[in-house]
């Protein structure tokens, strides 16, 4: 059985429904939009991915999300999201539907008469790439319930539009408002086991001093979790070691213990990653994961501790219940797809 979004519910007065006959999970009353974190007895095998019998013990939560780009034309799809926890770490899978895994993102591509381009979206205004991209899934917690009229409104309320961008900015509205924010990059973090572990507080947008807004890295990675592939004398400075095109058996990123310097036995057409995926340390390596997109279907599991002791994510006690908004980006950088309630996660006794 699975639990759907129908409207708005406040998170005063939360409609109650009676769940029963699941595996794992007490009985007990939860709102339509919570997600119930079951009490397991071993942790699940991150690379069975949703094969692993500890999902059968928890129940889904299916989500409807409007408005993003791509997703077949339509901006549309539907997420299942189960949780479990052990004594002291939660896991999580998420599954949504996407008829293509998008994995070009900004490659550079030999052209007919030997020289090197990047592919880009041509109608790209600015950090607004809905063409050559890569799969992501965000989520926000509020630390401390800091972010007020997020249980009313979801993520929604930092999100703020126009400002210099095609699709706004990502800021909390007043100072002591920080959500913990994880941010699934399927090829930058991904491929070095990890969701990129963020913030986002109340900085302002301003083109120069801040195009980033609100939107923060936890402390780790002095690189970042990538670090761009240049063009030097015409080629790209470095390449796989294992000489692969992208589009011809190899991939789009580049591990950083892989990276060697541009040999060019390349031929027309072929292409090559536009970045290097760096090991995330640290306050922002806090979040492990898997990610794989078939049949039309991406899945993720993960793992975090349930306390972390940083200043920078939510800390989960079980006795607690925590809001969350959920979003999910289809070769797209910043168009995502959302619910339009928040969404809540309460762990079964």
């Amino acid at each position: 059985m699975s639990l759907k979004l129908h409207g708005t519910i406040s998170a005063v007065a939360l409609a109650t429904l009676t769940l029963a006959g699941c595996q794992g999970v007490t009985q007990q009353a939860v709102a339509p939009n919570t997600l119930v974190a079951a009490k397991a007895a071993a942790a699940p095998d991150l690379n069975a991915f949703a094969a692993d019998p500890v999902w059968a013990g928890a129940r889904a939560l299916t989500v409807e999300l409007n408005d993003g780009a791509n997703l077949g034309g339509t901006g549309k799809t539907t997420a299942n999201i189960k949780a479990v926890y052990t004594a002291d770490s939660l896991y999580m899978l998420v599954q949504y539907k996407d008829p293509t895994n998008s994995v070009r993102r900004i490659p550079y591509q030999k052209q007919a008469d030997g020289s090197w381009k990047q592919i880009t979206d041509p109608n790209d205004k600015g950090g607004d790439n809905n063409l050559t991209y890569e799969d992501k899934w965000a989520m926000i917690w509020p630390i401390n319930n800091s972010i007020k009229g997020f249980e009313e409104q979801g993520c929604a309320v930092v999100c703020h539009t126009g400002q210099g961008k095609p699709y706004g900015n990502k800021y909390t509205n007043a100072p002591g408002e920080i959500g913990d924010m994880w941010h699934m990059k399927s090829m930058r973090t991904i491929p070095m086991g990890h969701i990129d572990d963020q913030y986002v507080d109340d900085s302002r947008y301003d083109a120069k001093t801040n195009p980033n807004a609100g939107r923060k890295s936890d402390p780790g990675t002095a690189g970042g979790e990538y670090t761009a592939v240049k063009l030097v004398n015409g080629k790209p400075e470095f390449m796989n070691r294992d000489g692969k095109p992208a589009n011809a058996g190899g991939t789009y990123y580049i591990k950083r213990a892989d990276a060697v310097p541009f040999v060019d036995n390349f031929k027309p057409g072929d292409e090559v990653a536009a970045h290097i995926s760096n090991p995330l340390q640290g306050d922002r390596a806090d979040i492990k994961a898997v990610n794989k997109w078939e049949n039309g279907v991406v899945t993720t599991v993960l793992t975090r501790k349930l306390v972390t002791g940083s200043k920078f994510d939510v800390q989960f006690n079980p006795a607690n219940r925590y809001p969350f908004g959920f979003a999910v980006f289809d070769n797209a950088a910043v168009r995502h797809a959302t619910p339009d309630d928040a969404l809540f996660m309460v762990f079964a006794k």
